[in-house]
């Protein structure tokens, strides 16, 4: 597969089409793809538009269909240009790259989120024997410092907390956009760092963390007593939700974390 990629602009001008005209004639391509900012608006249309009238584009990748807009203007460029829309970028990474789904697309559009997407992205990233491992050990009242770092980091996998948050429907979506992704993911980073600071022996019975094993991994991590405090408190919370959990007998506990 060769990719020809070429100069981005915000505004048509003769120069570029003329230089698509001429590499479109010395290498007969079998897709031509026009990759639409979602965030500019009427612009946008105008630069379809102007594709559709001087190379015969065969569809559309929209761009940043992360960010504010939802990807309204997807549907104006789609019956402009009479051409499909085939991809969305909702990041700068790779696996940021979808094949277009338009139920999904109507559904970010009336704010109703993604759950299909959100569901495969967490199936194409989580390790499932990970993931029922600690749910196992949950099961066994043996959750540990180590089975919480791995579920932060089978987390981070799924890519940044914002674009996770914009797939959550109704009033779940909305909360959930009130929080700042940047200050939960910085809270990511400072948990990894401080259970990084630890011994294997501490991770896996945190009973031991005494006054003094406290600010040696504080002074490992770069953190404060205090958050190495307020990490160990919140894992105490987590434990006492997973006894209450094993009451139950732990119905769907497995799926909730595979």
């Amino acid at each position: 597969v060769m990719i020809v990629d070429t100069a981005g602009r915000s505004q048509l001008d003769a120069e570029l089409m003329d230089e698509l005209k001429s590499i479109v004639a010395k290498v007969p391509p079998v897709e031509i793809l026009l990759v639409v900012d979602s965030m500019i608006g009427q612009e946008a249309l105008n630069i379809a538009q102007g594709f559709r009238d001087n190379v015969s584009i065969t569809g559309l990748m929209m761009t940043k269909m992360d960010g504010d807009s939802r990807g309204g203007a997807a549907i104006s460029i789609r019956s402009v240009t009479g051409v499909p829309i085939k991809f969305i970028g909702t990041g700068e990474k790779l696996d940021a790259l979808e094949a277009f789904d338009a139920s999904r697309l109507s559904s970010r559009i009336l704010g109703m989120g993604d759950m299909i997407g959100l569901i495969e992205k967490a199936e194409a990233m989580f390790d499932e024997e990970t993931a029922q491992k600690s749910a196992d050990r949950m099961m066994q009242g043996q959750f540990t410092l180590e089975d919480w770092l791995d579920q932060m980091k089978q987390m981070k996998k799924m890519g940044p907390l914002g674009q996770i948050m914009d797939m959550l429907p109704g009033q779940m979506g909305q909360a959930a956009r009130q929080v700042d992704p940047k200050q939960i993911e910085d809270g990511f980073k400072q948990s990894e760092a401080i259970i990084h600071s630890m011994t294997r022996k501490e991770r896996r019975n945190p009973d031991i963390l005494n006054a003094s094993r406290r600010r040696r991994i504080a002074a490992g991590s770069g953190m404060a007593v205090q958050d190495v405090n307020r990490l160990i408190k919140q894992f105490r919370e987590m434990q006492k939700m997973m006894k209450m959990v094993q009451k139950t007998g732990g119905k769907g506990l497995g799926k909730l974390f595979g």
